[in-house]
């Protein structure tokens, strides 16, 4: 309840100071246009300053900047400074090893709090990086496009009764206000992580976060920006990591940056090791099961019980077998090849033998409850990069509680263990890439929050540690066997968005 408070307080404080604010430049305005100050001189500064601003290359004038400090020093006056959050529940750091039962405590957390608390999010690593990068290009996008702030955010200043010139003068005392606070992108970013679709902004704050990492410079930089920024706003995090805190930047990048993020976990998270070596998915029974949903090797039975299911599932969920395409983000999309109600279809080499990403593989999962994929290998040095594709898809399918069906040349426990070349577990350089999109994004974040893109003392940059590597490895070995569990498909039927038109039809096959 006192969350609740402070939330809508915040509401309200936010709405009067810019209420205020919009007095205030209006007063400036009539006295500027009372007293005719609009000699050459100032016009053509001002005209030099409006063009140079639109190109984005040069800082503003002194003048704006007094002018600004002025404002919101009369504003704090008026009606007060930010609220200050109330004292938040600490959290949980919750660090183990593969399958010891980590994402299924925050999940069962996570479901306990529904309908309890108002503002609530889970995120896998993936996902919130991508999150991330599409709302800082909704930033750089709205502070270039100077048509789209004319129209939007300056409205307001074309109904007043003042000339061209002091309209002008006001558009861009409004552009100084707005791109001085973009400086500032990942405290930006942060206030609307916790944002639900209907921009409700009351509420407790709970940010549920699967498979914490600190891959590279930018995850040290976005992570410690956005979360300090809600822990110290009263979020309550629950986080999942196969690391210690203290042990998630091993490779020293961006120093300063990353101790301030684990002072604010020391003080805000009690941290649990969930200790074991055991892996509890590979406990779970599979009475009726028997991995009928991981056909291996590749032979003539194999290939037709794998036909013979793509052929009951999607004669029970009806409709024609078609291509489609689906929009992914960024303004881009991702054919379907063969598609039938929430049913799709691909072989391995379309999926990871290609530039896709993360974006790539939500997209499809959120889109598809069930996920035929066909031809995978065995996983070897030869073929890292697709390796690597194939575990971040895993990771996304099952976050999504998707159903998958697989078609194999070796088993699931032989599965990364492929010999040309060398097997995957000798890679000592085994890159995970979050998201193509994101290269430009990362480095602008970087510019502008000054940090360098120097290698680190290791020069292992965007490349995880061997250790890391056997986790992601053990991870998705662990998460393939749980998907062909009973409990898990159970699951798929309540948790998937997309099955439940279907889920009649489909249960029914026993599948």
């Amino acid at each position: 309840m006192e969350m609740e408070d402070y939330h809508a307080h915040l509401y309200i404080w936010e709405n009067s100071r810019e209420k205020e604010r919009r007095r205030l430049l209006v007063e400036e305005a009539e006295d500027k246009q009372r007293d005719g100050v609009w000699i050459d001189e100032k016009r053509g500064f001002l005209d030099k300053l409006v063009t140079r601003r639109r190109r984005g290359s040069i800082e503003p004038g002194v003048g704006m900047w007094v002018s600004y400090l002025n404002r919101e020093k009369k504003l704090d006056k008026l009606v007060g400074q930010r609220p200050v959050a109330p004292v938040a529940p600490k959290g949980l750091y919750l660090y183990g090893n593969v399958g010891s039962g980590k994402t299924m405590l925050m999940d069962m957390f996570y479901g306990a709090t529904e309908g309890v608390i108002k503002h609530r999010r889970r995120f896998h690593f993936h996902e919130a990086m991508l999150e991330i990068h599409d709302h800082m290009h909704d930033v750089w996008k709205r502070r270039d496009d100077d048509k789209s702030v004319q129209s939007s955010a300056f409205s307001w200043i074309s109904s007043l009764p003042f000339d061209a010139k002091i309209k002008e003068w006001l558009i861009g005392e409004e552009k100084y206000k707005q791109e001085t606070q973009q400086k500032h992108i990942l405290l930006a970013v942060a206030d609307k992580f916790l944002v639900d679709r209907q921009a409700n902004k009351t509420g407790a704050s709970i940010l549920c976060f699967d498979e914490i990492q600190t891959i590279d410079v930018f995850a040290v930089v976005a992570l410690s920006g956005i979360l300090s920024r809600l822990l110290t706003t009263g979020t309550v995090l629950v986080a999942t990591s196969n690391k210690a805190p203290e042990d998630l930047n091993q490779d020293g990048m961006q120093r300063d940056i990353f101790l301030d993020l684990l002072s604010k976990l020391d003080e805000n998270c009690n941290k649990i090791l969930v200790g074991t070596e055991k892996d509890y998915r590979r406990l779970i029974p599979t009475e009726g099961s028997t991995q009928v949903h991981y056909f291996w090797p590749v032979t003539s039975d194999t290939y037709s019980m794998y036909e013979a299911m793509w052929r009951d599932i999607t004669n029970h969920v009806g409709g024609d077998i078609i291509s489609v395409t689906i929009p992914v983000m960024f303004g881009r999309y991702i054919e379907i090849p063969q598609s039938c109600n929430g049913v799709a279809r691909f072989d391995f080499e379309y999926l990871c033998g290609r530039p896709v990403g993360a974006a790539d593989y939500i997209a499809i999962a959120r889109n598809y409850h069930t996920i035929f994929i066909s031809e995978i290998p065995a996983m070897s040095m030869k073929i890292c990069d697709k390796a690597r594709r194939f575990i971040t898809l895993i990771d996304e399918l099952y976050n999504h509680h998707c159903r998958l069906v697989c078609l194999a040349t070796s088993s699931i426990d032989d599965l990364f263990q492929g010999t040309e070349e060398g097997p995957l577990f000798d890679l000592e350089s085994f890159q995970f890439e979050t998201e193509a999109e994101g290269t430009k994004l990362r480095r602008d974040v970087l510019a502008e929050g000054n940090v360098g893109l120097r290698p680190s003392s290791s020069g292992l940059v965007a490349i995880l540690s061997g250790q890391e590597e056997m986790f992601a490895f053990r991870r998705a070995i662990s998460r393939l066997i749980e998907m062909q569990t009973p409990l898990y498909l159970e699951r798929v039927q309540h948790a998937h968005p997309s099955f439940q038109l279907q889920a009649p039809a489909v249960a029914s096959n026993n599948i």
